[in-house]
């Protein structure tokens, strides 16, 4: 059976059990920062456990895409060296939100393995946690599983247990029961809580979590809504048992991709452990990509260079210095692009992403390769420093493994302490600067959500449903008290997608609070601010009502950021996604995948069709509609949101996007759009400013009367700016050039009287001369010159506006006594200066006109003395 069959089968069953086939989320977890990547399918339904999220589905199935490369949970290190470690694999599960628990559960289970897989009943064995007699019974009793085939397994010292699941330090948890098989007593192993379990005879395949609790950040377990169930069942481990091989890395998907990445890397040998690692990062590494996570020195963008840069290292090894990797994509692409159509659709982007990266880590090979070497040159001992490899390490990107080697080659040893001191002292700036904590909320899930107003008015009436200060619930504030105020209606945008709060006031008998921001948890509205009038009770009545005027900036600002995202996917290609935003009243700012800066002129052709699309003043179509049918219009989704099955759809000028934010009615209403400005923020990722309407017009007639200053300076008009400061700058060059010859004429004209003060020294014509007038070209112009003749040595000094110029000059036949670099140096340091070169010929400078004669003296001594 094959693992593309295998999949479907799995979804087919739980299918044909009522459960809903509900795609795999991103592998960027959508507003989750507890999660460095997905790593489990019940990721995307953490909200339903938690009962803050209602779906019209209380069963569902899916095939979910993982990464465990970093973070609490990383198999990196593992991956090449066991038989089923991966940095990506898939999960196969069935869940349920308060509808069945664990005997249908176990039920589904049992049926699927031995039915619908043909899974042998007697090469199955399972566990359940300690003090779950509920399972115990429903797997001896219901089941009819030997009791002695049912292991109880319990805490371990670190108050963890393998039967106890969660998804990290909080969220949804509960115990578990997992299902094992015997792959047969010629394998070495024993069962799971034996001695012997980590062998390979007995394999984890099937988790099944029975989701009772939530853990909050002390640790407390509070009782679910609604007991559920999370199951997962590694695709990977499933194939390799029912294609009957023991590793992973031998079913019918590794097999071809390991073939690819030895084609890639031009060997022969298919069992290397390394064309293992290969197989597994290109899979790892396509599908971050594919999900918009770009190679960056920090988070997750991080871990995908590392992924990436450990592939490389292992194509070093096997022999490939040139680029490879990004070969093997089209193999991984035939493999998985049916079950996984956006590898298909991101093909040529991922490719181009990774070789990027590739040539990048060529570069910095290179340059750490140069550090290495400087730094063994200067070695006083057979050891090298744990500073150095370190900074090979998280500088270079060199792996350490690699320094081993060379080190090796010239016997040299590693201080290993020392790198993991400074590991450890890059982990705790980690650990201090981590975005991927719990998250802490304010403790408001008991009041009721509030009901949005604000795509429709401006005002609204409504009662005081809570008043928070510093977090906590009071009764009352009182005037110059700062607080939150959350209403049971508001016309108040809550900030999200990009778009900051609306700002207003909200008034009611006798008080007024200034709204200086507004923020919501889940769909409960926090309005920020500080009472500037009277006192506020709890239950009072009030008028909300925001600034209309600056609300009006940010639609405009909101509405040309989907004209743009437009204009960038039509002008610079399909792989532009959409990696952040900020619109506010002031201006609007767009980040982007892109691998190379946009040139003037595509910015100009972008600024062309968004205001063509201004121009035609189309109304902004806004409708709510189920996420399928979104998706089937095709509506882009935005960055790092989360949507749910119910969505708002906005059309205006050919994009069509997901979005709860405010816009304009129409596209004219934005008036003018200009970008101000385009950079780049990290690898792989550009970013658009630009303002809009008034804004727009300002920065316009700030542009024209530049250039009517520019215009009436040159003494033309608008029109011809252009060619005359280009004809300008061409009068420029052609006077510094005659400036040039007429400086290197007159310096060339004391050429004899210099020479006529030549030195002879042991047999060595030695000049030391000041030069008046010239500067450091021409200096070294009459240097070269006056060693041609001489073939001794040359110094030459010039005073230029207040500063030293310094050139020397040594024969090449005399550079084993004397080099040009240390004479220069003998009368810089004098002349407060220093300079370098070649050994035959040395530039330098320095800051002390008045103490070149006493330089020339001290340089006259250093050469008698050398040539003596």
């Amino acid at each position: 059976m094959k693992t593309n069959e295998i999949r479907r089968k799995f979804i087919d069953f739980f299918v044909s059990k009522g459960h809903r086939e509900v795609a795999s989320s991103s592998l960027l977890p959508a507003n989750d920062p507890t999660l460095l990547f997905t790593n489990a399918g019940m990721n995307q339904f953490k909200d339903c456990f938690l009962g803050l999220e209602k779906r019209d589905y209380k069963t569902a199935t899916t095939a979910q895409k993982c990464v465990r490369a970093g973070g609490k949970h990383n198999d990196l290190e593992n991956v090449g060296f066991t038989a089923r470690h991966h940095t990506f694999f898939e999960m196969l599960g069935n869940f349920s939100f308060g509808d069945y628990f664990k005997e249908k559960a176990i039920t589904y289970a049992w049926e699927l393995l031995t039915t619908v897989y043909n899974l042998p009943a007697e090469k199955l064995l399972v566990t359940v946690y300690h003090t779950d007699d509920e399972a115990f019974d429903i797997w001896n009793k219901v089941i009819g599983v030997p009791a002695e085939k049912i292991i109880r397994i319990g805490d371990k010292a670190d108050g963890g247990s393998d039967n106890f699941w969660q998804m990290g330090d909080t969220g949804p948890c509960g115990p578990c029961s997992e299902i094992f098989y015997d792959h047969g007593d010629h394998i070495w192993g024993g069962p799971p809580g034996s001695a012997e379990e980590d062998g390979d005879r007995f394999i984890e395949i099937w988790n099944l979590v029975f989701m009772q609790f939530n853990r909050d950040e002390e640790g407390t377990l509070h009782p679910l809504p609604n007991p559920s169930i999370d199951t997962g069942m590694g695709l990977e481990r499933i194939s390799a048992i029912l294609q009957k091989v023991h590793s992973n890395y031998e079913i019918d998907l590794f097999v071809n991709l390991i073939q690819a990445s030895a084609d890639a890397v031009g060997i022969k040998d298919l069992n290397n452990n390394s064309l293992k690692v290969l197989s597994d990062h290109i899979r790892s590494v396509s599908f971050l990509i594919a999900d918009g996570i770009l190679p960056s020195n920090e988070g997750r963008g991080y871990v995908l260079r590392r992924i990436i840069r450990r592939a490389i290292r292992h194509g070093y090894k096997l022999g490939q210095k040139d680029l490879f990797f990004y070969k093997i994509v089209p193999a991984l692409v035939k493999e998985m692009g049916e079950a996984y159509p956006q590898l298909v659709e991101k093909q040529d982007f991922i490719i181009e992403t990774i070789k990027e990266e590739e040539k990048r880590f060529s570069t910095t090979l290179e340059n750490g390769l140069k550090l290495l070497e400087a730094d063994i040159a200067n070695l006083k001992s057979k050891e090298i420093q744990g500073e150095t490899i370190f900074k090979l390490y998280d500088t270079y990107g060199f792996p350490v493994d690699l320094t081993n080697d060379i080190a090796r080659e010239q016997d040299l040893t590693l201080d290993m302490a020392g790198f993991e001191r400074c590991m450890e002292e890059q982990r705790e700036r980690a650990r201090a600067a981590s975005n991927f904590g719990a998250e802490k909320l304010l403790k408001i899930d008991h009041l009721a959500q509030t009901a949005f107003k604000g795509y429709e008015q401006a005002d609204s009436e409504a009662e005081i449903h809570a008043i928070l200060v510093n977090g906590e619930e009071v009764d009352q504030i009182h005037n110059g008290d700062e607080a939150m105020i959350v209403l049971t209606e508001t016309p108040f945008y809550g900030e999200s997608g990009g778009q900051v709060g609306d700002t207003g006031t909200i008034k009611g008998d006798g008080f007024t609070f200034l709204v200086k921001d507004t923020k919501k948890q889940q769909d409960i509205f926090l309005h920020i601010g500080v009472v500037t009038e009277g006192s506020i009770s709890k239950s009072a009545k009030v008028t909300a009502e925001i600034d209309n005027s600056r609300r009006n900036l940010i639609r405009k600002n909101h509405s040309a950021t989907h004209l743009l995202h437009k204009a960038l996917q039509t002008l610079l290609g399909s792989h532009i996604e959409q990696k952040g935003s900020l619109v506010t009243d002031e201006r609007l700012r767009f980040d982007f995948s892109h691998n190379k800066p946009v040139s003037f002129a595509e910015l100009q052709n972008i600024e062309r069709m968004v205001n063509e699309a201004i121009r035609q003043n189309d109304p902004i179509l806004i409708e709510e509609m189920a996420i399928d049918d979104a998706k089937a219009k095709g509506a882009m989704a935005l960055f790092g949101e989360k949507y749910g099955d119910q969505v708002r759809v906005v059309e205006m000028g050919g994009s069509i996007e997901l979005c709860g934010g405010t816009h304009v009615a129409a596209t004219g209403d934005i008036g003018l759009f200009k970008i101000t400005q385009e950079t780049g923020i990290a690898a792989g990722v550009r970013r658009i400013e630009a303002v809009t309407g008034g804004q727009a017009v300002e920065i316009m007639l700030e542009e024209s009367a530049t250039l009517h200053h520019l215009g009436a300076t040159l003494k033309t008009d608008s029109a011809h700016i252009t060619s005359r400061v280009e004809q300008a700058l061409d009068e420029s060059k052609s006077l510094r050039k005659e400036l040039a010859q007429l400086q290197s004429k007159l310096v060339f004209a004391n050429r004899g009287a210099i020479l006529g003060k030549a030195e002879v020294i042991h047999d060595v014509k030695v000049i030391l001369a000041k030069v008046d007038g010239a500067d450091s070209r021409s200096l070294r112009e009459l240097c070269d010159n006056l060693q041609a003749e001489t073939q001794g040595i040359t110094l030459l000094m010039s005073e230029v506006d207040g500063r030293v110029a310094i050139v020397a000059g040594v024969d090449k036949a005399l550079t084993s006594t004397i080099k040009a670099g240390e004479l220069l140096n003998i009368a810089a340091t004098i002349v407060g200066g220093k300079g370098g070169g070649r050994p035959d010929s040395a530039t330098g400078a320095g800051s002390n006109p008045q103490e070149i004669p006493q330089a020339f003296k001290a340089a006259d001594e250093w050469i008698k003395a050398k040539l003596g």
